[in-house]
C-alpha cells in the first residue's frame, strides 16, 4: 500500500525459464503445533552480506527470489509492471505492463502461476509464471496489499491487523488470522514473505518487519532494519523499504524498497 498515486497487458520480452516450479519449494510449510505458552518477542538487527543493482524507479509493491532470478510487482497507476529481473545486475529480463487503471500490489508464486494483487480496485491477476501470459482475473473485498503463500493457501495482507488464507484454485477465503504483538493487534501488514514455516510482514511506513506465527498470528521476533539504505544512496524520490525475498535452498534473504538504487542480502542477528 502506499501514499503516492498508485496496469494493455503488454508482454516486453518473451523469456524462456527452465525449472520454474522450483519457486513453489521456498514457501513448503511444515505441519507444527501451536506453542503451548507465549514467549517473549525476539528482536533481530541484520548485517549486510551483499548490495545488488536496483531499479530507482521501481515502486516495489512485491518480490519473489525465483529460480536465480527476483520476480517483482511494482505500483502506481500507469506505472504498475510485473517484472523478471537479474538479481546481479537489476536487469529487467521480462516484463508486462498492468493496466494502467490499476495499482499493482503484493505479488507471490505457486502452482507455476504467479498471483498479483492491486491496491483498491479489488482484483487480482494470475499469470503464467513462464510466459506472463494472463490467464485469469478474480475478485477480492476490501484492499489488496501483500501476498504470500505458505506452499498450500496465498496469504493475503490488507493493512489492517489480518491476514487472509486463499485457495488458491478457488480464490476464496479459507480463513482469517489476527496479528498481536504481546496481546494487542498488530496493524499496517504490508509486504508479505513466507519463511522457514514462518510470516515476514513489513510494517508500513516504519523499518520494522515482523516474524508471525502463522497457526497463532502471535509475533515471534521483530527485525529493525534501520539505515539499511545509506543516506548517500538516498533521494528526495526515495520511499519507504519493501520488498522482501528469500531464497530457500541457499538460506538467503533479499530486502529493498521503493525507488531504491539497491537490493541487499542480509543476514539477520540477534539485537545487542
Amino acid at each position: 500500500m502506499n501514499t503516492s498515486a498508485r496496469p494493455p497487458v503488454t508482454a516486453l520480452l518473451a523469456f524462456a525459464v527452465a525449472g520454474l516450479a522450483g519457486c513453489d519449494a521456498r514457501s513448503a510449510a511444515p505441519d507444527r503445533a501451536a506453542p503451548a505458552a507465549a514467549a517473549p518477542v525476539s528482536a533481530f538487527t541484520y548485517e549486510v552480506v551483499h548490495a545488488y543493482p536496483h531499479d530507482p524507479d521501481a515502486f516495489t509493491q512485491g518480490l519473489v527470489y525465483c529460480d536465480g532470478h527476483l520476480l517483482e510487482s511494482t505500483g502506481l497507476n500507469g506505472r504498475s509492471t510485473l517484472r523478471r529481473v537479474d538479481l546481479a545486475t537489476g536487469r529487467i529480463l521480462q516484463q508486462v505492463r498492468v493496466p494502467s487503471q490499476y495499482f499493482a500490489e503484493g505479488m507471490t508464486v505457486l502452482g507455476g502461476k504467479i498471483y498479483q494483487l492491486t491496491w483498491q480496485s479489488q482484483k487480482g491477476f494470475v499469470y503464467d509464471l513462464a510466459t506472463f501470459a494472463l490467464e485469469k482475473e478474480f475478485a477480492y473485498a476490501g484492499e489488496g496489499w501483500g501476498l504470500t503463500t505458505d506452499g498450500r493457501s496465498l496469504i493475503l495482507s490488507d493493512g489492517t491487523d489480518q491476514l487472509r488464507f486463499l485457495d488458491p484454485a478457488t480464490l476464496s477465503v479459507t480463513r482469517t488470522l489476527a496479528v498481536t504483538r504481546d496481546g494487542q493487534p498488530l496493524r499496517l501488514l504490508n509486504e508479505l514473505e513466507f519463511i522457514r514455516g514462518e510470516v515476514y510482514a513489513n510494517i508500513w511506513q516504519s523499518q520494522t518487519v515482523a516474524r508471525i506465527d502463522p497457526a497463532t498470528g502471535r509475533v515471534r521476533g521483530v527485525i529493525d532494519f534501520s539505515g539499511l539504505l545509506p543516506a548517500a544512496d538516498r533521494t528526495p524520490a526515495t520511499d519507504v523499504l519493501n520488498g522482501l525475498a528469500y531464497d530457500a535452498t541457499a538460506d538467503r534473504l533479499f530486502v529493498t524498497g521503493k525507488h531504491w538504487p539497491k537490493l541487499f542480502e542480509v543476514r539477520l542477528k540477534p539485537a545487542p
